[in-house]
């Protein structure tokens, strides 16, 4: 078997946009990987040079006939799903960017594609590779239950990252949907009760989005069947206000615990909103505790946390020792559709004007620390 091990997987990256070659430059970078193919649909696109020496492809047929051990899905979401199946029928292991798919049945079928198939399915839901993540988790769930979890990543986007979020809309058609699915996935792990109920509200602050239903700001909220609350907004666009734009924030009956920026990160109306960095990055975690009617603070220094890339490549991993090891994905993936589940249902309330119920939530969620 070491011999099997030893030997590189062979990948082909589809889509060059910001994930994409941040995703790329992993697979480089990692001796379990080869990249045998990238493809775009902007060939011209700016590469970083490490990049500019694999072959570009214009389709997503042309890097299948290259029969790739791994395929790397980075576009719009509405390809998610069809190009996930069209890899793993053609015998490639799939990472795919999140959400998983535009709808709750697309998703479905990406999975059951997957366990068909007998293929890895990772989905990249970033969070769950940051040690930062993790440990805000662990430090939330001592605090109850029940819950109340407050979340939101607004992002004042203008120039090109406008012009990126105007086309997701066209696939989303509301942020909740898109950056949702990671809080809705942070809550998820650190309350293991069934959500019950969401309800959700959304506005279109923009003669630019010229679809009306389309809105470019979202909220939602979720109530649990164990009392706990959450709610989860996004807005982007050039009018998102930078202050308070980063709130990560439970609160239960022993305590809270909160993600603190640094100084140089928060509010500065510098465009941190935006920074892709911003969006994982901790500095610490300020923890209360009560204890007999006393409160005790204390700040978590989370020094040398990962970056963006470093990130990344923590995903890469994890798909490759999945591969070689044979793990079993079924809760990794029954979670991603999940998340989208409640996201969605959000979207859904707000286009009727009404609260839905959650009938339907199948299987269990055992202890945590998994990914």
């Amino acid at each position: 078997m070491e011999g099997v091990h030893d030997t590189p997987l062979s990948v082909v990256v589809v889509g060059l946009g910001q994930m994409g070659h941040s995703h790329a430059l992993a697979y480089h970078q990692n001796a379990g990987y080869k990249i045998i193919g990238l493809v775009s649909r902007n060939p011209a696109k700016k590469l970083p040079d490490v990049l500019k020496e694999y072959p570009v492809f214009s389709t997503l047929d042309e890097a299948l006939a290259l029969k790739p051990n791994v395929v790397s899905i980075n576009t719009h979401t509405a390809t998610h799903a069809d190009y996930a199946v069209a890899a793993m029928e053609a015998g490639a292991h799939v990472f795919v960017e999140k959400p998983l798919a535009v709808t709750v049945a697309e998703a479905e079928r990406v999975v059951q594609t997957a366990q068909r198939t007998h293929r890895k399915l990772v989905i990249g839901y970033i969070l769950r590779h940051h040690p930062s993540w993790l440990e805000f988790i662990k430090q939330a769930r001592q605090l109850g239950p029940p819950y109340v979890m407050r979340m939101n990543l607004n992002q004042r986007s203008t120039g090109e990252a406008w012009g990126i979020h105007k086309r997701l809309l066209e696939d989303v058609k509301n942020p909740v949907i898109d950056c949702g699915v990671h809080y809705i996935d942070i809550m998820l792990q650190i309350t293991d009760s069934k959500p019950v109920q969401v309800r959700g509200m959304g506005l279109r602050l923009s003669d630019e989005i010229t679809s009306d239903d389309q809105v470019n700001y979202g909220h939602l909220q979720v109530l649990f069947a164990d009392g706990s609350v959450g709610w989860y907004e996004a807005g982007w666009g050039p009018m998102i206000s930078e202050t308070a734009y980063f709130v990560k924030d439970v609160i239960g009956p022993c305590g809270s615990v909160s993600i603190v920026m640094s100084d140089d990160g928060k509010n500065s109306g510098n465009g941190s909103s935006a920074n892709v960095n911003s969006h994982t990055k901790t500095s610490s975690l300020r923890v209360s505790t009560v204890a007999d009617g006393k409160v005790s603070d204390r700040m978590l220094s989370m020094e040398g946390e990962p970056d963006h890339y470093e990130l990344c490549a923590r995903e890469q991993q994890f798909l490759l020792d999945a591969i070689r090891d044979d793990r079993d994905l079924s809760q990794h993936m029954e979670d991603a559709v999940r998340s989208l589940d409640i996201v969605i249902a959000a979207d859904r309330s707000m286009r009727e004007n009404r609260a839905v119920d959650i009938t339907q939530w199948p299987g269990s969620r055992p202890g945590r620390s998994r990914k």
